[in-house]
Order: structure tokens, then C-alpha cells, then sequence
């Protein structure tokens, strides 16, 4: 089989199935060449991805980053002082400067606000009949739910979400690379303006804790606190937005599945996380091989790339019964869509689940029949299997 896991046109509103599926079967560690990099090995499996995620020791974020693309020595200066881009000890303590609020007793006491703004939204258009889904529904709760935990008018926290999009494009037809370079410059210029704003006006919110915030005794840096933001904005809306719409596909595309979830609401967790198991809309993360190792017997030879699938992960046979079967009552579904597990764990997926379960119930039950009214046009990113733009329509009360 012909393997591309770099095209951008083989991650359109979906991810490239039958490429994962071979790969699993016939060579789960497999050397991918680069056009413009250095090549890497595909990691596929679902046990080999969580060697890899909790193995930092001996595959690093720190090395080179977490992206596909190689980056110069500037951008991984920079890059180096987020937290995805950190290695334990010094991930550790930077994580400890949030994780109390991601905690699930803490997420969960936003839980009644979740809700308020999910129905907030969908008071927006229900009366409409049609909407753009993506911005119109998906795209609000992330952008507005931030805002309000970093202390933020909402308006901006919907520009931010704007920005998002621009990084995470890997088409350079559609965001060359200074588009995303004046979009990364515009959302850490904005943080410097936050974390000015917090330290002379603080508040009850994330930006005026991470002011404030000391690890080992110093306080963060500008250019820390600058890419802490742009971490927490970034992740904060990936998940929940493209899960929302790729989810809503799914369920136009299993209507038997989108029937029984309907018709029994005390589903919509476990549809959810199938959901996340189906779309996984984080593709991959990068990491660095720091010493000799060996896997599924392939010599990974130190300053080797290697990248791991979600996706692929997440359709293991080995794994899930019935993998390529769409089923929202399965259970148990233990999937990788917020990363391989290690000190890298999604740090917001409590409050995503909540989110997401939330608008769920809220356009169950209160836009009838919502049914797709055109094509989906895809996010042109190899990063994100994520959708742009979304026309649906249901039947107002």
C-alpha cells in the first residue's frame, strides 16, 4: 500500500483508515520518508503508543518539539518554554501550576455554567431553523468558556479561537507560514497585554493565578506566561469544537446509532466517548528518540523522529471489539483521543467531556431532527482531523 501520513488531503474531515490499518497489521513501526524533513517512524499500535507516551526518559517533547514540521533553533527556543514542549522534572513543575483547576471535583463544580452557556448558544438559533454549525454552535462554547476562565471579554476569546485554526492549518494554500507566524504573534502579544492587565488587576481566573504563580521560587517569565496562554487556549478549544461537529457527523452517518442515542439520553456519555474514539481529532504528537532502542524489533537510533497516531490507536483490533464499528454504548472504551496516558495526559479533559456532553444534550433535545444541509468543508490541517465549516438545519419548535 502507497503510505502518506504527511498530505494534508488524506486528513479531510477524517483520518486516512486503511493507511492505519495496514500499517497495524503488517509494520506498526514503520520508517515514513519526508519531502522536507528528516523521515520518521509511524508508531501505530496502541500498546507502542503508550510506551512511547510514558517513556519521556527516552522519547522526548523537549528535543525537538512536538510538531511534524522540523523546526529551526528560534521556534524551539520559544517553543521550549510551553509545556507540551517540556520533559519532567521541569514539566512537572509547570504543571502544577493549573492542575488544580483541572481536577475532576474542580471541573465538575463548572459543570451548572457549562450548561448555561450551552443553552445560551443554542438560544441563539433555535428559532433559526439552520445555522453554520461549526460557527455557529461548536465553535462558541470553547471560545466562551475560556474566556470567562482566563478573565477575558468574550469577543476576544472568539478571536482566539480564530487564530487557533489559522496555527493548526499545515496547507500552506490556505495559511502560508506567515499567516501563522503573524497569528502566534498576534495571540502572544495578546497575553502580555492579559498578564499586564492581571497583575494590576487581578482577578478570579487562570491568567490572574498564573500571574501570580511561582515554580521553584521564581515567578513565570513573560515569555513563559506567553506561551502558557497560547497552550491553554489551543487545547482548550481543539478538542471540543472538532469533536462536536465530527461527532455530529458520525451520527448522521450511522443514523441507526443517532436513533438510539435520541431516544435514550442517558447514553450521551458513553456516546461521547465514542466519539472520541471515532474522530480523534488530535492526530498525532512528535517525539525524539534520546537513546538506542529497540521496538517490534526496528532499531529506533537516537535523534530518530517518531510520531504517534491517535487514530490508529484508537481502531486497534487488538484492543476494541468490533473496532470499525460506530457504537454509542460501548463500554468500556479506553481511548487515546487525549494522548498515550504519561506526564502528557490531556490536563483539560475533565472539562471537555463536560463541555461536550452538555451541548450534546442541549441539541438533542432541542433542535429536532438536525440533519446535515450541504457538505462539510474540512480544516485544511494534517494535525487536527477537524471540520471548518458545517451547514445543518432541523425543524423549530
Amino acid at each position: 500500500m502507497d503510505i502518506d501520513l504527511v498530505s494534508t488531503s488524506n486528513f479531510e474531515l477524517t483520518h486516512p483508515w486503511e493507511q492505519y490499518a495496514w500499517l497495524r497489521a503488517n509494520t506498526p513501526v514503520f520508517w515514513h520518508r519526508e519531502a522536507d524533513g528528516p523521515g520518521f517512524w509511524a508508531i501505530t499500535k496502541y500498546d507502542d503508543i503508550r510506551t512511547v507516551s510514558r517513556q519521556p526518559g527516552t522519547f522526548s517533547s523537549y528535543e525537538r518539539g512536538t510538531m511534524l514540521a522540523e523546526p529551526d533553533e528560534m521556534g524551539l527556543a520559544a517553543g521550549r518554554q510551553m509545556m507540551l514542549n517540556m520533559d519532567p522534572p521541569q514539566h512537572d513543575r509547570f504543571k502544577l501550576l493549573v492542575s488544580r483547576g483541572f481536577t475532576p471535583k474542580n471541573s465538575q463544580l463548572l459543570a451548572d455554567r457549562i450548561a448555561e452557556l450551552a443553552k445560551e448558544i443554542i438560544d441563539d438559533v433555535v428559532d433559526r431553523g439552520e445555522c453554520d454549525f461549526v460557527r455557529d454552535i461548536a465553535g462558541r462554547l470553547p471560545s466562551a468558556l475560556i474566556a470567562e476562565l482566563m478573565g477575558i471579554p468574550r469577543a476576544d476569546g472568539e478571536r482566539l479561537y480564530e487564530l487557533t485554526e489559522i496555527m493548526h492549518t499545515t496547507d500552506d494554500a490556505v495559511a502560508p507560514p506567515e499567516k501563522k507566524g503573524m497569528a502566534i504573534l498576534e495571540m502572544l502579544t495578546y497575553a502580555q497585554s492579559v498578564a499586564e492587565h492581571k497583575r494590576a488587576n487581578p482577578g478570579d481566573d487562570i491568567a490572574s493565578a498564573l500571574v501570580q504563580a511561582e515554580v521553584d521560587g521564581d515567578r513565570l517569565s513573560d515569555g513563559e506566561l506567553q506561551w502558557f496562554f497560547l497552550l491553554l487556549v489551543n487545547a482548550g478549544g481543539d478538542t471540543t469544537r472538532n469533536l462536536l461537529a465530527s461527532g455530529l457527523q458520525a451520527l448522521f452517518d450511522h443514523p441507526e446509532q443517532y436513533a438510539r442515542l435520541t431516544a435514550d439520553l442517558s447514553l450521551v456519555p458513553s456516546a461521547v466517548e465514542e466519539m472520541l474514539r471515532w474522530t480523534t481529532p488530535v492526530v498525532h504528537f512528535r517525539r525524539t528518540v534520546m537513546h538506542d532502542t529497540v521496538m517490534r524489533g526496528q532499531q529506533l537510533k537516537t535523534g530518530d523522529k517518531v510520531m504517534v497516531f491517535y487514530g490508529s490507536a484508537n481502531r486497534d483490533e487488538d484492543v476494541f471489539d468490533q473496532a470499525d464499528t460506530f457504537d454509542v454504548g460501548r463500554t468500556p472504551n479506553p481511548h487515546m483521543a487525549f494522548g498515550g496516558g504519561g506526564p502528557h495526559l490531556c490536563l483539560g479533559m475533565h472539562v471537555a467531556r463536560i463541555e461536550i456532553q452538555a451541548m450534546l444534550r442541549e441539541m438533542l433535545t432541542r433542535l429536532p431532527g438536525i440533519r446535515s444541509a450541504g457538505p462539510a468543508e474540512p480544516m485544511a490541517s494534517n494535525f487536527i482531523a477537524g471540520v471548518h465549516s458545517m451547514p445543518v438545519r432541523w425543524t423549530p419548535a
